[in-house]
């Protein structure tokens, strides 16, 4: 079923508000959602068509590849729906898929995510930097590039975040466990005096002011989700205009795992209501 969501402080230009584009956006789970709400403030007449995999999350604790098979599954399923651009808004997917994606479809802009390390080092007053992610990325050799070309001049502290991805998937965002995890993973930073953390799963934004309230007003926490969907918003106008499902945006929403939680998810966190339906 569509559904159009609610906007509010758009950025978008007005040649970027007038085009139709259709982009396809996937996720191991909920965590792209927070990529999706940034894509839809700067183009909120595109379509957005996103998938859950949450009858196989989380990634960032699974073999490069099954994520790689999942990964290629659902970029095919999101083309046959129509999508013109495919958006991973998952950081362990781009690490291990994006490379696979981008040589099996060499003519379909697809645009990865990956932690913030770069802005966070311009950003840091001290230089130390730590990064909250997945094991899977931290294990991953691009993550391991990305640190050694944007790292070199700062002490980066990397703290793997095990099971955090999958208590946030449960919808609840303020629990008793979540708070217990967010603490335990905050204290080596806290110890490092990390004055600038990068949110390296696009899970984690949903529980930042848990992470801020442990780590305290004076740390900067790095997101890159407005980052990576400025980017697809210029992509985009490089690609030819498509007919509108509706007046207005049009939201497609899949999961692998329950299509139901999917829509009260919605509900919940974003007031917008919609029938998921079920990953074929």
């Amino acid at each position: 079923m569509s559904a159009r969501a609610p906007v509010s402080d758009t950025v978008t230009s007005p040649a970027q508000q007038g085009l139709h584009r259709r982009i396809g956006v996937f996720d191991s789970g909920l965590g792209g959602l927070s990529v999706l709400r940034a894509l839809h403030q700067y183009l909120p007449l595109a379509d957005m068509l996103y998938v859950a995999d949450s009858g196989h999350a989380p990634y960032g604790e699974k073999d490069t590849t099954e994520i790689i098979a999942r990964s290629e599954y659902i970029t095919d399923f999101l083309l046959t729906q129509g999508a013109q651009a495919i958006v991973i808004a998952c950081n362990t997917a781009t690490a291990a898929a994006a490379q696979h994606l981008r040589a099996r479809w060499p003519d379909v802009p697809i645009i990865g995510v990956e932690p913030g390390v770069k802005p966070a080092v311009a950003h840091s007053p001290s230089g130390r930097i730590g990064v909250l992610a997945t094991p899977g990325t931290l294990a991953s050799p691009k993550f391991q590039h990305l640190v050694e070309r944007h790292g070199r001049n700062a002490e980066i502290t990397l703290q793997a975040c095990p099971g955090l991805a999958k208590e946030i998937e449960s919808g609840e965002l303020d629990t008793p466990r979540l708070r217990e995890l967010v603490a335990q993973f905050a204290g080596p930073l806290q110890e490092a005096q990390s004055d600038t953390i990068v949110l390296g799963c696009t899970h984690y934004p949903f529980v930042r002011p848990l992470f801020e309230q442990v780590l305290g007003p004076g740390v900067r926490i790095i997101d890159t989700s407005d980052a990576v969907a400025r980017h697809v918003a210029h992509l985009v106008t490089e690609l030819p205009a498509c007919t509108p499902e509706t007046s207005g945006s049009h939201i497609r929403f899949w999961s692998s795992g329950n299509p139901a939680l999917l829509s009260q998810i919605m509900q919940r966190w974003f007031h917008l209501k919609t029938e998921a339906q079920a990953l074929p």
